[in-house]
């Protein structure tokens, strides 16, 4: 065997030596016992779900979606559960998304485990759409990608002062999933294709204006409104949304502040309603203020692929049921992850 052959043998062996360490990886994730990753708790009258990754932000992992999915549909049958309440643990994430490293990972060394991690991931965000228990978020700290796939689509969602909301997909080869689709151009003008397709972060009270929250609670209130919620005695909906109203008037940060993007939301609804990626920028540059050219300047920096598809996706979702939304979504993340 000659040095041509030998080299192009030890990197074919390099490369099947990596993929198995991979794979081994996987498998072993896979066999983890979940129970310390996200903790299912009856507290009172409600069912209640602690993503338990402080160390990773709270992020999305397959087996932490295969224990929330089953105690989910079971609580939702249950008669004794009257409610179900979602938060993080550590205090510095509600859920920063799902973990990407693992996903990767499995994109290019099996292509199964990825299929499954995002059919499952999107059953469990249409399992929470049509829940027919009440459904609390506390959107508490960074809430990304699969966190707000886990929050957006219940009843309630509950940010504080701390919360920090973004759909930062398109920077990095990808689109705003879990459901995305859906909610993004449900909201006020053109703020969702705005969101998407430049990353914007909101905080605070922010997350409450654009409509991702539904109530705003002081972050030094929330243990104190979560004990009040599971201390109820067969709460109707409209006892839960009493409680959640009541914390939600006495909350006093940044009451008097305007929404961030107040002041040029009649920009983003001009220069954002066009239909396609060329035409948003030729209006970004047409209107040349410098909220614009700065959007300008972020959008540049993110994949054009997925700017198109993101486009395309929130246009599509705008006429879609959330169901239907996230079988499309689901056809797009096999297209884009192999």
């Amino acid at each position: 065997m000659g040095l041509p052959e030998m080299w192009s043998f030890m990197c074919r062996f390099n490369s099947f030596k990596r993929t198995n360490i991979i794979l081994q990886h996987l498998r072993r994730s896979m066999h983890m016992d979940a129970a310390g990753e996200v903790l299912l708790e009856r507290r009172g009258c409600a069912g209640v779900i602690t993503l338990n990754r402080p160390k990773f932000l709270n992020a999305l992992n397959l087996n932490m979606i295969r224990h929330i999915y089953p105690q989910l549909k079971n609580w939702e049958q249950d008669p004794e559960t009257f409610l179900i309440i979602i938060k993080g643990a550590g205090g510095k994430a509600f859920c920063s998304g799902g973990d990407i490293r693992v996903i990767s990972e499995a994109g290019r060394a099996n292509q199964k485990i990825a299929q499954d991690f995002f059919r499952e991931e999107y059953r469990l965000n249409n399992a929470i759409g049509s829940c027919q228990k009440p459904y609390v978020a506390l959107i508490h700290g960074i809430t990304m990608g699969g966190g707000v796939g886990v929050s957006v689509h219940g009843q309630f969602r509950v940010a504080t002062e701390k919360s920090l909301f973004a759909m930062p997909e398109t920077a990095i080869g990808l689109f705003p999933d879990v459901g995305g689709g859906y909610f993004l151009p449900r909201l006020q003008g053109k703020l969702g294709y705005f969101l998407a397709l430049t990353g914007f972060r909101l905080k605070g009270r922010d997350v409450y204006a654009a409509g991702i929250a539904t109530h705003f609670v002081d972050s030094e209130k929330l243990g104190m409104l979560e004990e009040d919620l599971i201390a109820l005695k067969s709460p109707s909906k409209e006892n839960i949304a009493d409680v959640l109203e009541a914390y939600h008037t006495k909350s006093k940060i940044d009451q008097d502040k305007s929404f961030i993007l107040e002041e040029h939301m009649d920009k983003i609804n001009s220069c954002f309603s066009a239909n396609t990626v060329e035409q948003i920028i030729e209006n970004l540059q047409q209107d040349g203020s410098s909220f614009a050219l700065e959007q300008l300047k972020v959008i540049n920096k993110m994949s054009p692929t997925s700017l198109k598809i993101t486009l395309r996706q929130l246009m599509e979702g705008s006429s879609k049921t959330l169901q239907e939304v996230l079988i499309m979504e689901y056809r797009l993340s096999q297209a884009c992850m192999f």
